[in-house]
């Protein structure tokens, strides 16, 4: 990392407030957790049915398409990343390309995983290794779901540019909207209509459809991209532009790689304890992710803001992020644990009405409550390192951190049961921020 000179963001003040850090981490925040609320509603509404194998078909389904979006996470970093350049330079004609190009990605992408859907699924389900009953739930929920993947990961890309340029609110209500959407038509083809999964997956499907075309036409119609000022459509694939983006996301696919290895690996484990297992470490996994999606908004507010101390050469501002972002990020995991507590007796009735569900959700609960405690670091230091284009670090960091996860789970399942999967994630969790930490006094 070097401190250099730049235009880019000269207006900061040098001493980041308080004030001025929430006003732009709180939007972040409320678009981030809103993002793993689509599974969790979809399980929370499936939960009403009579039967936990509906809950741990919709789970192991969500997963997949959880973990395929994740690994390609690093379509919205990347175009945030290039979008804010562009913004900062005033240049509308990159400003459009930092938008085409990665939307382009996205399209291919999205439509390979559709002609490749029955691979995909075969070594999913291979991987997690489900019950009879919950596979088949699994791959019908999938097979709906799947259709909608060029518009996730479109609608990744739309919500980096406008996170990029600026336009954080609007990825607020693009989010809230979407979920406001899937909920509305999940009690309608499940409540109402009584469609079971597949209801769920429509709805799902509907939801990704309809957010997208919506955030196509807020770009369109408040005039955000202008295709007029495209001046050759060749420049959209400049190789040396495409280069540059292959190696900013080289080692941040390999994070979401051993990301991936390692949620599967917790699934497919819980589905072999049973099936009222997998269902409780379904729900309490959404829980894990709205909370790290949640804290992630702190981690993204860090990103854009040490990007910012690096391009304009403020040492100062650097340092209040990381001490502002250490602060907040204490009290969002605090209070995220009390609130679990307080609230689990409301909580868990909304993902499920299974009383045996919900009894075996409450033993393994203080795993959960662990997660925001010793996860919040590691979560804003993988913000911080992207933000100053060191991914090696993460990269790093969570390749350690997985070989040591591995190892513990099968030391400490055989003995200690599903109480040893969550140990040894919860010790994976810890690992990432120790790793992570140990990187800080180089950086």
């Amino acid at each position: 990392m070097s401190f250099q000179s730049s235009t880019y963001s000269r207006t900061l003040q040098t001493s980041l407030t308080n004030k001025q850090y929430m006003l732009l981490a709180l939007p972040i925040i409320f678009s981030q957790m809103t993002t793993p609320l689509l599974g969790a509603v979809d399980t929370a509404v499936v939960g009403q049915l009579p039967n936990p194998v509906f809950i741990g078909g919709v789970a192991v389904g969500s997963l997949i398409f959880n973990t395929l979006y994740w690994v390609l996470g690093f379509l919205r970093v990347s175009t945030s990343g290039f979008t804010s350049q562009a913004h900062g330079a005033n240049n509308q004609v990159e400003l459009m390309y930092s938008l085409l190009r990665p939307m382009l990605i996205a399209m291919v992408i999205g439509s390979l995983f559709v002609l490749f859907q029955e691979p995909i699924k075969w070594a999913a389900l291979k991987i997690i290794n489900p019950t009879s009953g919950v596979a088949h739930q699994a791959a019908l929920y999938y097979d709906i779901r799947i259709w909608g993947a060029p518009f996730a990961l479109m609608n990744y890309v739309i919500l980096g540019w406008l996170i990029g340029s600026s336009h954080v609110k609007l990825t607020v209500y693009l989010q809230l909207g979407m979920n406001v959407l899937n909920i509305l038509l999940d009690v309608l083809f499940v409540t109402s209509l009584n469609m079971g999964v597949a209801g769920v997956a429509i709805a799902s499907l509907m939801a990704e459809v309809g957010v997208m075309l919506a955030g196509v036409f807020i770009l369109v119609k408040m005039k955000l991209v202008d295709i007029r000022s495209i001046q050759l459509v060749k420049d959209i694939f400049e190789r040396t532009v495409f280069i540059k983006m292959v190696k900013v996301n080289r080692d941040l696919f390999i994070r979401s790689i051993c990301l991936l290895t390692v949620y599967t690996i917790f699934t497919s484990k819980g589905a072999q304890m049973g099936e009222v297992e997998l269902a409780a470490n379904a729900i309490l996994f959404q829980l894990h992710f709205i909370m790290a999606y949640g804290l992630g908004g702190f981690g993204n507010a860090s990103s854009i803001l040490i990007g910012r101390a690096i391009g304009s050469n403020n040492r100062q501002l650097f340092s209040d992020t990381i001490k502002l972002s250490a602060r907040w990020g204490a009290i969002a995991g605090i209070l995220l644990s009390f609130l679990l507590v307080m609230g689990s007796s409301v909580i868990y009735p909304l993902f499920t009405s299974i009383d045996q569900v919900i009894e075996c959700m409450v033993q393994y609960q203080g795993w959960l409550l662990l997660f925001p405690i010793v996860g919040f670091w590691g979560i804003i230091l993988n913000g911080v390192f992207s933000g100053a284009t060191e991914a090696a670090q993460i990269r790093n960091s969570l390749i350690l951190s997985m070989a040591l996860f591995i190892i513990l789970v099968n030391l400490l399942t055989p003995a200690w049961g599903n109480h040893g999967l969550w140990l040894a994630f919860t010790l994976f969790t810890l690992s990432r921020s120790v790793v992570l930490g140990a990187y800080l006094t180089k950086l």
